[in-house]
């Protein structure tokens, strides 16, 4: 394994995380203290799910490498404390163009890793999908933890880095749709992933040791000489062994793969690194017996085409073996491949065919093939497979997404996709669409309709370019098979004449086209060729009589094609030994004749496949060598028999063993081709992922083309093995290199979009097109413009319209969208028409409805003279929204009712339903409360008939919302209370997070200020804080954990306050990885509080610290200030510790107020510091504040702060005994009064002073006139205030002085 992890080819970046990480985290081993009041957070932390299917042989290959020192691998398990089976996966995110970090998408990246620390479960699926099982996520380091338990996990996973989609996994995880909608940084950016090579080898060659049966090579000195080893191996270099555990600790049992000697091999003498895709293949792939010998290994010489030119005399041995003299030429038929010890030659000089020794070849003059181990015409056929279909289907897909029900169906005012999604950006969005400025105008469009048009049919056009659809829906050209009809019975056996079509049909010299269904893979020949055979017994015993006629009259092709055929068809039957005489037979009479190619190459490799099954090693030995030749070295030829996969996995074994990659990377190629003709994707992939492995390792470093660019095929095939992170890599990594490549641009859009969609948790639909699809959506639209398919490109500037709206982009949908109409009106009008009113559309959403009220006028005129009832009303009630936008109620409502007309006309209920409600809408809007309810309630009458579709019912849900809202403006609560969970239970039907959202929002209002109901308010925050989660809305999420945490706090019991505090640590977590300073620092100056009111006051200094210093690093002074003033405040509102406010107010937020030169603040500070000192009998110090309050009030000019401070002073010298001071001061208190008593609460503060003057003036001051006009005064402000038990205390204090009269107002009962 160390082989292939030497070379990995991820840069390994080493840069200073601190530059951009100094944010203080020092409060974060505190929040584990609570920790146990978050189990299901913890329980989500802790899990570790392995890797299941990984447990089983391993599906996925790896790369070549370089081979690591043997020392590495000869102690593992003494090792195994230095080498941890985790292993760390980092990565940097890079910007191309400039080649360095991209400090602002890391530190992005970084805020989404701190947010996947608390809730792990993408990571932890992403990662099982890449067959790694996720330890932890360490956001700090930009890391991941990752640890694996199987074999198969290791090769799997470093097969994914290896071919690049670990990074492009992480870019899927790690980015919003703000990234993906902006298709410049998107192309511009890269991810960069590293992982510890030595560890991660370490932990297979571990694994490989423990499993005790592996494959591995001799290392080069590190045997004993063989005379000294009697009972061992004797080992050859670089030697391929299979070795098993026989539990001897310093010898295993080995077995030499070239030899098939067996014996003892000492640990030290072999090397476990072998490719992981070579132990896999070795151990499923076995065969009964050592290979040929016959193939020798890898040598700098490539594949090659071309003439060549004979070294040496030879003598052909058998009559299809060329023979030829020094110095002649040959042209080679196919390829000549280094190592193999045959190739297919014709002679320059006498015309003829056959075998050529290789080792007599000079290859000089010939020409290395460009794409090294394959033709072009063979990576065309390749690549032709996975699209096969799938492309219309792609564009069916696309065009469905594209379509809308605009003009069938009504839109319902305030219900629209823009909610779907948070608002993106325009700025942003708009500067990574490279094409939005692509046609301008109707005239560039028209110019470019014409210019394509005019060169497409131009006679003297030296070439005509293919067209898109041209492209997608080429046809393969349909052979002439001759069919042939009989009806066998007893007389017709002798009768020649039955027999003569058939035999003059298979007796042609050479190969036609009409052969291909003879020699082709599916049998195609029962059904294609020969009819009215009731089954294969019939046609087997036909064939046979007409084998008999062909001897019989001398008929050398006839009786050749017809032992083939019945070879062919006792291998379907599973008769081997029948079958390998029909074939022995068909190449006896061939006689080494090459002018059937196809059938020779289809009987040697029947043949072989036939004595392999039969373990004839002497034959297949003899046989295997020419076989091999036209089974590798012919380019393009069409498979026989699924037999030949036995064939060529012998071949791939024997190449594995003398380690020629080249015949590895071309053999590799035909059993891809081979299992995907046979629809075999399971057992593909690992070969196809090999493929493109070693397509990379092959590949020069001056290589202007790529050999073969497998991930189209991967990526097919990771689509249906539904992995779609990994699938979603692959396509994005694959680019056409030309229009006429296939699979197109089109092909890996529409594979995006359906992978996409799946990442989002739902089925690809028109009101959900994913974010991530947008380059390569874009790339399409190009793509569509140079082919000249203009129905498609309209198609995709409907489709990314659509998508920037659903993501609140609105200026960018609204270009695409007017790109759209101008394409359409090239189109036709039904086209031009739904186009043009989804722009109308759009200006709406827009906030635009002067140009959206400009196109419905134009198309209402249009469809004056047309019978279009139904687009009539589409165009009525988008009018009548744009001319409510304007203002224009009278002329809206007029039009909401002719779209209501134009229904009720066609019957149909719910665009009757749609135009009710808008009507009902737009009178909740004027005010008229009672005239919306009725229209609203018409409305949902009528949804009521269409339950059981989705949008009817959430159309219904917007409905029901406005009509709660009608009814608690006409205070019918319990009414309004029924519509608003009728509205939330028809979006928890449909599982529309975001309708959820509005009405969980209106429920939280309702229940907290309408209708208070605590307990019912905390339900649906919760809801709130669920839907927030599935939306991954992390501010959101920490907004309402914050409400929630003052919701819980309401009882004030020991288990409100545990819950409350969990709240705000939640809400403290997300502000914090979001960077949220000033929400982060008030949520814990909020646990703070709490842990006050639960009396840790250790924990309670920690939370204040905390939240000190995430202001203070922000050096946000006006914040400190603020959290200063709100800490006093929870001591000077509590019972405990009271003194500790006078720190936080006067060593704290009063010199910060000074130096931001904020009055008003120092003025209520003081204000606070004296009442505070007043109760805590500080008497001195609270006139020292008063007095400061008093000055500042004067200085500010605010009245009511200084009647404040006067009041403040008054009670001072009271509790100092000043009276006469305190009696100026509550008098100047009451003289900036206002005159007349301004409502009841004033009444009663006039009350409690002149009781304060009263009993001062007799008491005190000893002046019972004085006290008694105080007390009357008092006694007038209670009247006021109605309160009688506060009279007869008054009247009470008035009797007991002595001299007052005694007037009806002042005795008893009064």
């Amino acid at each position: 394994m160390g082989c292939c992890y030497g070379t990995l080819r991820h840069r390994d970046r080493h840069w200073d995380h601190d530059q951009d990480q100094d944010r203080d985290r020092d409060w974060d081993e505190d929040l584990n203290q609570h920790r146990d009041w978050d189990q299901e957070q913890e329980q989500d932390q802790s899990r570790r799910s392995p890797d299941e299917a990984g447990a089983s042989e391993p599906s996925s290959p790896t790369t070549e490498a370089e081979v690591v020192s043997p020392d590495t691998f000869l102690a593992p398990r003494a090792t195994r404390e230095d080498f941890p089976p985790e292993i760390s996966l980092s990565f940097s995110i890079e910007s191309r163009s400039s080649q360095c970090l991209n400090f602002q998408l890391q530190g992005a990246a970084r805020k989404k890793l701190w947010a996947l620390e608390n809730d792990d479960r993408d990571v932890c699926a992403l990662f099982k999908e890449l067959s790694a099982s996720l330890v932890c996520v360490q956001a700090q380091k930009d890391q991941f933890l990752l640890a694996f338990e199987t074999l198969g996990e290791v090769w799997k996973f470093y097969t994914y880095l290896t071919l690049g989609y670990v990074g492009s996994c992480l870019e899927q995880l790690l980015f919003d749709q703000e990234y993906w909608l902006n298709c410049a940084l998107v192309e511009d950016t890269e991810i960069r992933v590293t992982v510890d090579e030595a560890r991660l080898a370490n932990i297979y060659t571990d694994l490989l040791l423990q499993e005790g049966n592996f494959f591995s090579r001799a290392v080069p000195g590190l045997w004993q000489p063989e005379q000294e080893r009697k009972e061992g191996l004797q080992l050859c270099e670089n030697d391929l062994i299979h070795v098993k555990n026989i539990g001897e600790k310093s010898e295993w049992e080995g077995t030499s793969l070239l030899t098939g000697q067996r014996g003892l091999v000492p640990l030290t003498a072999v090397d476990p690194t072998l490719h992981p895709f070579h132990q896999w293949f070795l151990k499923n792939y076995a065969v009964r017996f050592g290979i040929s010998q016959q193939i020798s290994g890898m040598t700098s010489q490539p594949i090659v085409t071309g003439k060549c030119t004979a070294r040496e005399d030879y003598r052909g041995v058998a009559r299809d073996e060329l023979s030829f003299c020094k110095g002649d030429g040959i042209e080679v038929i196919g390829f000549f491949i280094p190592g193999l010890p045959w190739f297919v030659g014709k002679s320059l000089s006498s015309g003829s065919i056959g075998f050529v020794p290789t080792r007599h070849i000079r290859t000089e003059a010939c020409e290395p093939l460009r794409r090294v181990f394959l033709s072009e015409e063979e990576k065309f056929s390749l690549l032709h497979i996975p699209c096969n279909g799938d492309e219309q289907h792609f564009i069916t897909l696309l065009g469905d997404l594209a379509c809308t029900d605009i003009t069938s169906v009504y839109w319902l005012d305030g219900f629209e996709p823009t909610a779907i999604f948070p608002k993106v950006p325009s700025e942003a969005v708009l500067h990574g669409c490279k094409d939005i400025q692509q046609l301008q105008s109707l005239e560039e469009i028209n110019d470019f309709a014409t210019t394509r048009t005019s060169k497409l049919s131009s006679p003297g056009s030296e070439s005509t370019p293919a067209t898109l659809e041209q492209t997608m829906l080429k046809k393969v050209d349909d052979f002439d098979h001759r069919k042939f009809f009989t009806h066998l019975n007893a007389g017709h056996m002798e009768d020649a004449d039955v027999f003569e079509p058939i035999l003059t049909f298979l007796n042609q010299d050479g190969y036609v086209s009409a052969f291909q269904s003879l020699y082709d893979l599916g049998f195609s020949f029962l059904t294609s060729t020969f009819g009215g055979l009731s089954d294969e017994d019939e046609l087997g015993l036909f064939l046979e009589t007409s084998r008999k006629w062909a001897m019989r009259n001398h008929l050398v092709w006839a009786h050749a094609r017809l032992c083939f055929l019945l070879g062919k068809l006792c291998i379907k039957k599973v008769k081997l030994p029948k079958a390998q005489g029909y074939f022995e037979e068909a190449m006896g009479i061939l006689d080494g004749s090459f002018r059937d190619l196809p059938l020779l190459v289809a009987l040697h490799v029947n043949l072989a496949s036939t004595y392999l099954k039969r373990n004839m090693k002497y034959e297949f030995s003899f046989l295997l060598g020419k076989t091999v030749a036209l089974l590798v070295c012919l380019p393009g030829r069409s498979f026989s028999s699924e037999n030949e996969m036995e064939v060529v996995t012998y071949v791939l074994r024997e190449a594995i063993i003398v380690g020629n990659a080249l015949l590895e990377a071309r053999v590799c190629f035909l059993i891809v081709k081979l299992f995907l003709q046979l629809g075999k994707n399971d057992e593909v992939l690992p070969f196809a992922e090999h493929l493109q492995c070693l397509t990379t390792t092959l590949l020069s470093p001056d290589a202007t083309f790529v050999p073969l660019d497998a991930r189209p095929i991967l990526s097919y095939l990771y689509d249906k093995k539904d992995l779609p992170n990994i699938a979603l890599a692959s396509a994005r990594s694959f680019v056409p290199s030309s229009i006429e490549e296939a699979p197109t641009l089109i092909w890996r859009a529409g594979l995006i979009l359906q992978n996409a969609s799946k990442l989002l948790g739902s089925q690809l639909e028109r009101s959900c097109i994913p974010a991530l699809a947008c380059f390569y959506l874009m790339q399409a639209l190009h793509f569509s413009g140079e082919s000249n398919a203009m129905p498609v490109q309209r198609t995709l500037y409907a489709i990314l319209s659509k998508m920037y709206l659903q993501h609140g982009a609105l200026d960018t949908a609204l270009c695409y969208a007017d790109r759209a109409v101008t394409l359409s009106t090239l189109m036709g009008k039904e086209e031009a028409f739904e186009s043009s009113l989804f722009l109308g559309w759009v200006y709406l959403l827009h906030s635009q409805p002067g140009p959206a009220a400009d196109i419905m006028c134009q198309l209402s005129l249009s469809l004056l003279w047309k019978d279009s009832t139904t687009q009539s009303g589409a165009v009525y009630n988008l009018l009548g929204i744009a001319l409510k936008g304007e203002g224009q109620v009278r002329k809206a409502a007029e039009n909401y009712l002719r779209a209501l007309q134009k229904a009720k006309e066609t019957g149909n209920k719910r665009n009757q339903a749609i135009a009710l409600a808008n009507l009902g809408q737009l009178s909740l809007s004027r005010g008229a409360s009672h005239l919306s309810e009725l229209y609203l309630l018409q409305s949902a009458q009528l949804y009521a008939e269409l339950q059981g579709s989705k949008y009817p019912e959430m159309e219904l849900a917007q409905v029901l919302l406005w009509l709660a809202q009608a009814m608690v403006n006409r205070q019918r609560m319990e009414d309004g209370k029924l519509c608003y969970e009728l509205a939330l239970a028809f979006s928890l039907k449909w599982h529309n997070m975001r309708s959820q959202l509005r009405i969980t929002e209106s429920l939280c209002h309702f229940y907290s200020q309408v209708s208070s109901n605590l307990q019912a308010c905390i339900t649906y925050h919760e809801h709130w804080v669920y839907l927030a989660q599935q939306l991954q809305d992390r501010e959101l999420e920490g907004d309402v954990w914050r409400t929630l945490s003052h919701l819980y706090q309401v009882p004030g019991t020991s288990e409100a306050l545990r819950r409350s505090l969990d709240s705000a640590i939640r809400s403290l977590r997300i502000f914090a990885d979001l960077e949220k300073t000033v929400k982060a620092a008030e949520a814990c100056l909020q646990a703070g509080k709490l842990c006050y009111l639960m009396q840790e006051d250790e924990l309670m200094e920690k939370y204040f610290q905390a939240a000190f210093q995430t202001a203070l690093k922000w050096e946000d002074l006006s914040l400190v200030m603020d959290l200063c003033e709100k800490a006093g405040d929870i001591f000077f509102n509590g019972s405990r510790n009271r003194d500790y406010a006078v720190e936080f107010y006067n060593e704290g937020a009063v010199p910060l107020a000074r130096k931001l030169k904020d009055s008003k603040t120092e003025l209520r500070l003081f204000n606070k510091l004296a009442e505070l000192q007043i109760g805590l009998q500080d008497y001195e110090k609270a006139r020292e504040f008063a007095e400061q309050a008093g000055r500042l009030s004067i200085m500010v000019g605010d009245q009511l702060q200084l009647l404040v401070a006067f009041h403040r002073l008054g009670t001072v010298y009271y509790f100092l005994r000043m009276y006469k001071v305190a009696e100026d001061c509550y008098l100047e208190t009451l003289a900036l009064r206002p005159p007349l008593l301004q409502c009841s609460r004033e009444a009663l503060y006039y009350c409690k002073v002149y009781c304060r003057l009263g009993d001062m003036a007799r008491h005190n001051l000893k002046d019972e006139k004085d006290a008694a006009a105080y007390f009357l005064l008092a006694l007038a402000a209670a009247t006021e205030l109605g309160d009688q038990d506060l009279q007869g205390l008054i009247r009470a204090k008035l009797r007991d002085i002595p001299g007052v009269p005694r007037g009806p107002n002042i005795g008893p009962g009064g």
